[in-house]
């Protein structure tokens, strides 16, 4: 169960059912605002804005909400600056962990950051301390009860991707780490019927870290699950292999 299997199969979920839907509606405006921001507006010509935009409908979000962000994000409308900021550290069992930040006060979300890591037993480090151990690539997550690995393979890799690997009751498709690669690979995927569990810009470890004592293990999601929870929040990422055994106890 390695750790970005765990958030490609979990994270997107939670997201769609979190009950604080308010939070969940804070995190994907803010997104729509900095992709507006940083390309324009017209979300046929902007990958990530149209990205955000799929998953403020999936999220049940009001269109109006939508357009206002997008506003703000193209200097329309007055609006909150947010910049992007990525945090690195270790967890319990010397984990690597990634947590990618939209702020307007980086001096606050620093510090409460830095408290999760410390409450959980780990530490903040200095950029680039762990990122090294991670690659960018673009990341689709498809139900192996959807389409057989041979003919999501051929699809995949006839529409671009770089791999397809199966985790668990998933695959995992892999592209370039461009949104527009992975824009295209998902788009051939949905022209087959088939609907994505997830599809968006990642970071995967080159290795697993693993983790088999149960109390690190519970520690260790504490934190992770802390740091997804934090309203600065975009994405954690992880290196995290969780023995199944361990896994089945605390997710029963």
């Amino acid at each position: 169960m390695g750790g970005h299997s765990h958030w490609a199969g979990i994270k997107h979920k939670k997201a769609l059912v979190d009950a604080k839907k308010g939070k969940v509606f804070t995190k994907i405006l803010r997104e729509v605002t900095i992709a507006a921001k940083m390309s324009g507006g017209n979300p046929d010509q902007n990958p990530r804005l149209r990205k955000a935009m799929d998953d403020a409908r999936a999220a049940n979000m009001p269109i109006d909400n939508v357009k206002r962000a997008i506003m703000k994000g193209t200097g329309q409308l007055p609006g909150v600056s947010y910049e992007e900021i990525t945090y690195e550290g270790y967890g319990p069992g010397s984990v690597a962990v990634i947590v990618e930040c939209t702020t307007d006060n980086k001096n606050r979300t620093f510090a409460e950051i830095r408290k999760i890591f410390t409450s959980h037993g780990g530490s903040i480090g200095t950029a680039g301390c762990v990122s090294y151990m991670f690659k960018s690539k673009g990341l689709i997550v498809v139900k192996t009860e959807d389409i057989s690995e041979d003919e999501l393979m051929d699809l995949a890799l006839e529409a671009g991707a770089e791999d397809v690997r199966t985790a668990g009751d998933v695959y995992e498709v892999i592209t370039a780490p461009e949104m527009a690669a992975l824009d295209a690979v998902k788009k051939a995927i949905e022209a087959k019927g088939i609907t994505p569990e997830s599809a968006d810009l990642s970071m995967i470890p080159d290795t697993d870290v693993a983790v088999t004592d149960e109390h690190t293990a519970e520690t260790l999601m504490k934190m992770l699950d802390a740091l997804d929870d934090h309203d600065d929040t975009k994405n954690v990422y992880d290196n995290s292999s969780i023995d199944e055994a361990v896994a089945a106890k605390l997710n029963a």
